[in-house]
């Protein structure tokens, strides 16, 4: 659903303002103590920051794809982490089922995701399989009335805190590559499943990814999502929108750091003059401006093709690629401008700097978005 006009402006003042007075003064204490507080937490529920995708009549936003885009420009402002608290609810943890969920599912499921009560993981790498989505090896063997699923899977956000994982696992061993997979839903407290220590990582703390084990965990098969071997083609359309969805965020991260880099321009002096008199730095931030808004724009035109209907899948690759790699430029000339004060913990431009290089990896890394363009341009050709 696309919102009027006056109510959109009120929905990005209030995450605007929320991002101002709340979010960027903990941006410090949340990368020391590695947790998001509470308080913030609940505050992002009342916002309806975990239901933004969901549809209304189960309690979410429902928001248009650009709607999104556009709150996500918001969200960018302040440190990813606080994104990740709910992203996984907006993008890759709900949207499998909002897509291809029986209403009973829907039903059960999606208004707790919506609120926040349940928090959401999307479960698809493994050790063996990340960027070859379709080799997956987790396995799900019918028995009866349920699924028995064994195997482990790696780097999944969130899954320290989540109720539910999206899975996707092997229903058919005798078909290999992406048609023998299925998606499931599962209930994180079912009998077998356990969990590795949070990974340390190199940026975004207080988010936090580990392993996810499963060893002889009977999922329901009323829990599976869609048609048996249709997970793989599920998980790409999922992600479809979740590039997008990253991409705004890319964007948002560069604009916050270009306001920055001015402001430090505008005041730092040397030889007697802000150093935003020279050329040369006046060349970094006219780059990054230039970068940004071809992101913005890149971001806004695509999310516009999807709620129009249109098939977006090469636009969303364009997307992620171009603004993954955009905030990294704009990170790096940002440590540039700042100097030595850029190297510095105080000023929080190398967190940041460190925060963005995920983006270039997870929702399929920068290489994958090349083959993903590439491939549909030769298939459209023919």
């Amino acid at each position: 659903m696309s919102l009027d006009a006056e109510t959109r402006q009120q929905l990005l003042d209030s995450i605007s303002r929320f991002v101002r007075e709340r979010l960027r003064p903990l941006e410090d204490k949340v990368a020391e103590d590695d947790a998001v507080p509470t308080e913030i937490i609940q505050e992002m529920r009342e916002l309806g920051l975990f239901g933004l995708a969901i549809p209304e009549e189960f309690g979410g936003l429902g928001l248009s794809m650009e709607d999104e885009c556009l709150t996500m420009f918001e969200m960018g402002k302040t440190s990813p982490a606080f994104r990740s608290v709910f992203g996984t609810n907006v993008g890759i943890g709900s949207q499998g089922i909002v897509m291809f969920g029986t209403d009973e599912q829907k039903s059960e499921w999606l208004p707790g995701l919506a609120s926040g009560e349940i928090i959401a993981s999307f479960a698809l790498t493994e050790p063996e399989a990340g960027s070859d989505a379709g080799s997956v090896r987790t396995t799900a063997v019918r028995d009866g009335d349920d699924y028995v699923i064994n195997g482990t899977k790696r780097y999944i956000t969130n899954a320290n805190k989540a109720n539910v994982f999206t899975l996707m696992a092997r229903t058919n061993p005798d078909v290999k590559g992406a048609k023998g997979v299925s998606s499931f839903i599962v209930p994180s407290d079912l009998p077998g499943i356990s969990l590795g220590a949070p990974e340390k990582k190199m940026g975004q703390q207080g988010a936090h990814i580990c392993d996810v084990n499963f060893d002889n965990v009977r999922v329901p098969a009323r829990l599976r999502l869609g048609d048996e071997g249709m997970g793989f083609i599920n998980a790409m359309q999922i992600l479809e929108r979740g590039r997008l969805h990253i991409s705004a965020v890319c964007v948002g991260v560069a604009e916050r750091l270009i306001a920055d880099c001015v402001a430090y321009a505008a005041e730092r002096k040397q030889f007697g003059q802000p150093i935003g008199e020279f050329q040369l730095v006046q060349g970094m931030l006219a780059d990054s401006k230039t970068e940004a808004y071809a992101g913005r724009c890149m971001v806004m035109d695509a999310a516009r093709r999807r709620d129009a209907g249109e098939e977006i899948g090469t636009e969303a690759s364009c997307s992620k690629y171009f603004c993954s790699e955009m905030v990294g430029r704009v990170a790096d000339r940002a440590v540039q401008i700042y100097g030595g004060a850029g190297y510095i913990a105080d000023y929080g431009i190398e967190r940041l700097y460190r925060d963005v290089r995920i983006f270039r990896l997870y929702e399929g890394t920068s290489q994958i978005q090349q083959v993903v363009i590439a491939r549909n341009m030769l298939r459209d050709a023919g």
